[in-house]
């Protein structure tokens, strides 16, 4: 089938796009992953920023912009982050700390659902905001089940090791303490495919002085009993293939 729609500047828009989605690129990368002339794919890359359905990360590369998952959400259309809404409200009513879902997006983890503490000291992570796949507990969840070539490139950097992903398998949770910020903890827990593919993380994160040093031992259960009931659905809709 003809991948143009005759409108000119929406498909090379969309091969912006397409490219994006193997993760962040330089303009250079732009280029050659489009085939446009790389004024071109600066001009329009900049437009989709501007919009928010391209940012850009810490080292200047374009990236997938939070517009398009707030634009999936309302759609309807992801099942994942339909149910992700009342799931993360009773887990952090059941914790009493924030509550997060977290997707990879290339090098980094993308914020993509979230109920928040209402009062107190909490750690506030926006929908739409972008971290480290290097340090916290989302992230060792988000690489443990990956294939050893991409496990290996993601400790590059890492703050945690081989040995504490293997112990992430091993249980199925993860917890970090003053790994992606000082003072914060957090425990995190995989979302599941049909398939059985990791596609998400479920997070609990707060202060800790609350969560305390060991915060698997407060909340592991109640984060993998969310992550489960979201990896249910997937299953009945066969969504997230």
């Amino acid at each position: 089938m003809d991948s143009t729609s005759g409108v000119g500047v929406l498909d090379k828009a969309a091969q912006v796009l397409t490219a994006l989605e193997q993760g962040p690129t330089t303009l250079a990368g732009l280029v050659t992953a489009t085939g446009l002339a790389r004024p071109t794919a600066h001009r329009l890359a900049v437009a989709l920023e501007h919009h928010r359905l391209v940012s850009r990360d810490l080292q200047g590369r374009f990236v997938l912009g939070p517009r398009l998952t707030e634009l999936a959400s309302a759609a309807g259309e992801d099942r994942l982050l339909a149910t992700a809404g009342p799931v993360l409200t009773r887990l952090r009513d059941i914790t009493g700390e924030s509550a997060q879902l977290f997707r990879r997006q290339g090098e980094y983890r993308i914020c993509a659902a979230a109920a928040e503490r209402p009062a107190g000291l909490r750690d506030t992570i926006p929908v739409g905001t972008q971290l480290t796949m290097s340090a916290g507990s989302a992230a060792q969840v988000l690489l443990a089940w990956e294939d050893p070539e991409r496990i290996q490139r993601g400790l590059t950097h890492a703050t945690f090791s081989a040995v504490a992903l293997s112990t992430v398998r091993r249980r199925g949770w993860a917890q970090s303490v003053a790994e992606r910020e000082p003072g914060v903890a957090s425990v995190s827990a995989p979302v599941r495919s049909p398939a059985g593919k990791v596609i998400a993380a479920v997070s609990v994160s707060g202060p800790i002085e609350r969560l305390s040093r060991q915060p698997g031992r407060l909340h592991a259960p109640a984060v993998m009993a969310a992550a489960e009931r979201l990896s249910e659905v997937l299953r009945r809709t066969g969504g997230e293939g």
